[in-house]
């Protein structure tokens, strides 16, 4: 009996992700910090869907967090067909607004996580006829982002890896993908920390969780390397490589206030 394993399952991208792979009847291990709503979420999937799920509350920050996950799959015996690496986070404002540690932390869940998963995951990736690794991205990744500086080079640098290392496994049997969203309707401005300008901005473009699970399922399980969710987003990936990168910069600095 397979699973799909999903970081930051709680709520937002995560939360809909594991709806749309329950709605698809596979049986689903679930991880976020909070337990209350891993157990109530893996509770109404279970019984709506009729899907096996398990859960475990960690916090991705912490430093013990991949061996916690590893260990808890191994000690189950757990078998993992999916791996959806979407818990993440950002920081606005200022680089120096935030101590080193609050940075080293961010990078931890955003790449370091990530990154160890897919590697502590191959193994069990490997065993199945078809495996598939989902990284949620974002549009952040394909420019510089004054006011979420840390952030947007993280999301960079998941992109990148993506990206080889899907080439580097692509005459296997699990199929790697990146998925982009903009601006969704989720708790990541309210951890951000994001201004009201910035705020107001996010609105007008704001996507649902459920439209970005929606099309990001559809990509992994169609094979693509890579997907922007939304036109807004696709264009202004495409502009920020277009115009120049100082005018690109500058506009992203006044949305956050840096002007």
């Amino acid at each position: 009996m397979s699973y799909a394993l999903i970081t930051g399952a709680s709520k937002g991208i995560g939360k809909a992700i594991a709806e749309t792979l329950a709605a698809q009847k596979i049986n689903l291990l679930l991880v976020a910090r909070s337990e209350e709503l891993l157990e109530q979420l893996a509770d109404n999937l279970g019984r709506q869907h009729q899907v096996k799920t398990a859960w475990l509350a960690t916090d991705l920050g912490d430093s013990g967090a991949t061996s916690a996950i590893m260990n808890w799959i191994r000690e189950n015996g757990y078998e993992v067909n999916i791996l959806v690496n979407n818990a993440g986070y950002g920081l606005s404002g200022r680089f120096d607004a935030y101590s080193a540690e609050a940075h080293a932390e961010m990078m931890r869940v955003n790449m370091t996580v990530p990154v160890m998963l897919c590697r502590e995951m191959l193994p069990l990736l490997q065993q199945h006829s078809q495996a598939y690794i989902l990284n949620i991205v974002s549009s952040a990744a394909y420019q510089a982002v004054p006011g979420l500086s840390v952030y947007a080079a993280s999301k960079a640098f998941m992109l990148r890896f993506t990206r080889g290392l899907r080439y580097e496994l692509r005459k296997t049997n699990i199929s790697v993908t990146a998925v982009s969203p903009g601006s969704t309707d989720t708790g990541f401005a309210h951890r951000a920390q994001v201004g009201e300008k910035a705020l107001k901005t996010a609105e007008k473009v704001n996507m649902t969780p459920e439209a970005v699970a929606k099309q990001a399922v559809a990509a992994m399980f169609a094979g693509k390397t890579e997907l922007i969710t939304g036109f807004i987003n696709k264009a202004g990936a495409f502009f920020a490589w277009l115009l120049p990168k100082k005018l690109v910069e500058k506009a992203s600095a006044g949305i956050y206030d840096l002007d």
